[in-house]
């Protein structure tokens, strides 16, 4: 009874928090429902950035694979505070110049209508057939396995993970169809204060259960007996050789954090470029922490059940199961269930964002009204919710690990769109066709590579890691864009069409602290070789 009180406290806390905060924004504007009335503050952008990133995918799927090799798994989120530097430097100022509310739009002013369309279908794709279920099934197995579902309320295994998946999907798709990017925001920098909180306590009890009530003995005793988990150079036949951090894993992170609508749509929301800039700095260096959360529980588990575990998906829910005491149940509940949601909505309301805005109101009807955009939006995004809540529960039939399953499915839509945003921005004169080109050919590539070949024709032993693969095809790309664009140039050079949105003075301090970022990031990995 104390657990069950405490994780509707906590929830409901989340939701008085989120309307006190957002009663007063105007959400019948795009502005206002889509971006929040660019309103938000440093440490909302920072808080919703991170929570929105780190749900029970990454939670779930990196610690089965800490579980499985070690610290090695850390670069998906040490790496990225590199890319996040990248983005608060070069990107995030040109976003907000030119005034965007989605990623598509600067596409179409760089090439063409039909570019726009094509990137957005993509995004859309990605996030019905791939992001959204494995949020929904991750975060349902997670709570399924912590707190004993099945046999707390005499279900299966399957049944269990099907009510877990349309509950998660219900409530989640009330905060971001209902409550606008704000709602969102806000939900997730209470909740993401929640998780550092309870996140911390699962490494901590697990080293306490190691060491016999020493949190310091439990970390010497799991450094002397797996010293092998602890080193962050990864070989070629590991999920992530230390190679890759030049070529795939990069681009992934710039792709992630500097131009995925459901993240890069936290830092256009920014009241301001000097706000925006140091939310994404902020959230930087707090990734570079992460590992914490997502990695050294998964080495914890190792250690206290061995290679016992049914699978390595399950190795986090396990841990929280075996170490949490009782008192703490209902307060990490409401904060795995905040974790989930968060990664959902957010990713819904992108979603929402992009049709609404970039398929609506350019193909169905283009007087339509922002009352109009937005009602269509909200009908989209209850429609995406039942296709994701479909298709989620079956992803228990994939026997790899999910953060490789979403890692390497991304690969089809993330960098031909890559591709052609860094040419947009570093060329001038390189026509529509060149982008239609290279990210139909890069898609197309890809799901050829991956999903035809590599299955049907190679032995996986003797086929390019999936990140390298992505770092030839991006390169390939750029090439055929170039070469295009050499041959049928575009007569006017294209100029960047700056708005008054926001104030976009910079942060003062943007490339020293991003270069200390940087440094930290060389210093990690210096230090677990």
């Amino acid at each position: 009874m104390p657990a069950l009180i405490s994780f509707f406290a906590f929830t409901l806390l989340v939701g008085i928090i989120s309307y006190w905060a957002t009663r007063k924004t105007d959400e019948s504007s795009s502005d206002g429902y889509f971006l929040g009335g660019r309103s938000l503050s440093a440490g909302v952008i920072a808080g919703s950035l991170l929570l929105t990133n780190l749900s029970t995918e990454q939670i779930v799927g990196l610690n089965a694979q800490a579980y499985r090799e070690g610290i090695l798994v850390m670069a998906w989120d040490v790496v990225a505070a590199v890319a996040m530097v990248f983005t608060a430097i070069f990107l995030l100022p040109r976003y907000l110049r030119g005034g965007l509310t989605t990623i598509p739009q600067f596409l179409e002013k760089r090439y063409d209508k039909g570019t726009k369309t094509i990137a957005s279908t993509l995004f859309l794709l990605g996030y019905a057939t791939i992001f959204l279920p494995i949020v929904l099934y991750s975060g349902s197995l997670a709570i399924s396995t912590m707190f004993n579902v099945p046999e707390n309320f005499g279900l299966t295994h399957t049944q269990s993970i099907w009510m877990l998946v349309w509950s998660i999907g219900s409530i989640g798709s009330i905060y971001a169809i209902l409550g606008g990017l704000k709602a969102v925001a806000v939900s997730d920098t209470v909740n993401a204060i929640g998780l550092l909180v309870g996140g911390l306590l699962i490494p901590a009890f697990g080293l306490m259960f190691i060491g016999d009530g020493s949190l310091t003995d439990g970390l010497a005793k799991l450094v002397q007996d797996a010293p092998e988990k602890f080193n962050a150079l990864g070989a070629s036949d590991t999920s992530v050789p230390f190679s890759t951090l030049f070529t795939g894993m990069i681009l992934v992170n710039v792709f992630y954090w500097g131009t995925n609508q459901a993240i890069i749509q936290r830092a256009l929301s920014a009241k301001s470029l000097k706000e925006g800039q140091k939310g994404v700095l902020l959230a930087a260096f707090i990734k570079i922490l992460v590992p914490t959360l997502v990695v050294l529980p998964g080495i914890i588990a190792f250690q206290i059940f061995g290679g016992g575990l049914e699978t390595p998906d399950q190795a986090y829910p396990m841990l929280v199961n075996k170490v949490l005491p009782n008192v703490w149940l209902g307060f990490f509940a409401a904060v795995m269930f905040g974790a989930i949601l968060s990664s959902f909505n957010s990713a819904l309301n992108s979603s929402v964002t992009l049709f609404g805005i970039d398929i609506y109101k350019e193909y169905h009807n283009k007087n339509a009204t922002e009352r109009q955009v937005i009602r269509s939006g909200k009908r989209f995004g209850i429609l995406l919710t039942v296709i994701s809540m479909t298709i989620a529960p079956f992803i228990e039939k994939f026997p790899e690990g999910l953060y490789s399953i979403l890692q390497e499915a991304n690969g089809f839509y993330s960098i031909p769109i890559l591709t052609i945003i860094i040419v947009g921005y570093l060329t001038k004169r390189v026509p529509a066709i060149a982008a239609k080109i290279g990210i139909l050919s890069g898609s197309i590539l890809y799901l050829i590579s991956q999903f035809v070949i590599k299955r049907v024709y190679v032995a996986d032993e003797d086929y390019p890691h999936y990140l390298h693969v992505m770092a030839i095809l991006f390169v390939l790309n750029v090439t055929i864009m170039l070469v295009i664009g050499k041959m049928y140039p575009n007569k006017e050079p294209f100029k960047i069409t700056y708005t008054k949105q926001v104030d976009i003075t910079p942060f003062k301090y943007v490339k020293q602290i991003g270069g200390l970022i940087c440094a930290i990031v060389v210093f990690v990995y210096w230090y677990f070789s």
